[in-house]
């Protein structure tokens, strides 16, 4: 694994990136990346993987923070020139919680810049019975726990002494990168809270073949979200992973690694 950054409108955007295959990018939930993880190193056995710090996110050593940006889509803007500047081509993108509403809004845009459009546990659209979890009305850890089945899977992740967090593996306290995560998450996504009514309806408009990937116990985003991106992509399939939180990218890497890999063209 090595990091790298682009500059993209006069902003540092860093990435971690291995393996070798076709390229692949994955977007992290709004909590942030916590690092090289186990389903980066899955997919690596597969694809060239390129997992992204979003504008304003991984703390003091990630990507620049864009003032100027108040959507999601100005995210995904800044992501589509990025994979312009690294000329991939066609990829395989990969969008986790917060981070597949922007791979979303992206394939709205420009779907020409992917091969395939991968939703896991996506925000983005407003649920009609249930609703999305609040993180502004809770602490950073309950808000992170609660994308997870349980406390033992949440502490797999991020393991803690008492009320302490051990040292983030990029260096930064896990808490205070939090706290800059979740502030940009409030500068983008806050009103109306994780959700654009303009979404549903461009996305029938999105030619490129997606995978939605839901863990059955999600507590962050509703089920329904899942069937409503099935529904409204025009070439869609859904995969339901058991016994799983929010978080499957986290909690069970091998299990989603074998789904997108077993979609792979």
């Amino acid at each position: 694994m090595q990091t790298a950054t682009t500059t993209v409108a006069g902003l540092g955007m860093r990435e971690f990136t291995g393996g070798s295959g076709d390229p692949l990018v994955m977007l992290h939930h709004s909590f942030g990346n916590p690092g090289w993880m186990p389903i980066h190193e899955a997919l690596a056995d597969h694809y060239t993987v390129h997992a992204l710090d979003l504008p304003g996110y991984g703390g003091a050593d990630g990507s620049e923070r864009p003032d100027w940006a108040r959507h999601p889509r100005d995210l995904a803007l800044l992501v589509g020139q990025w994979l312009r500047a690294k000329d991939l081509g066609p990829v395989e993108l990969v969008g986790c919680g917060f981070g597949g509403w922007v791979a979303a809004e992206l394939a709205t845009m420009a779907p020409e810049l992917l091969k395939r459009l991968v939703l896991v546990g996506a925000a983005g659209l407003l649920p009609e019975n249930g609703r999305i979890y609040d993180q502004f009305l809770v602490s950073h850890s309950n808000y992170v726990e609660a994308a997870f089945s349980s406390t033992e899977a949440f502490e797999a992740i991020y393991p803690r002494n008492g009320d302490e967090y051990d040292e983030h593996p990029l260096g930064d306290d896990t808490l205070v990168t939090w706290d800059m995560n979740r502030e940009m998450t409030t500068r983008v996504g806050w009103k109306p809270y994780m959700y654009n009514r303009r979404l549903r309806p461009l996305l029938g408009g999105v030619a490129v073949p997606a995978l939605v990937v839901w863990g059955e116990s999600d507590a962050v985003v509703p089920m329904e979200c899942a069937h409503a991106y099935v529904e409204a992509l025009p070439d869609a399939r859904l995969e339901v992973v058991p016994d799983c939180g929010h978080a499957v990218d986290l909690e069970a890497p091998e299990s989603l690694a074998a789904i997108i890999t077993g979609g792979k063209n």
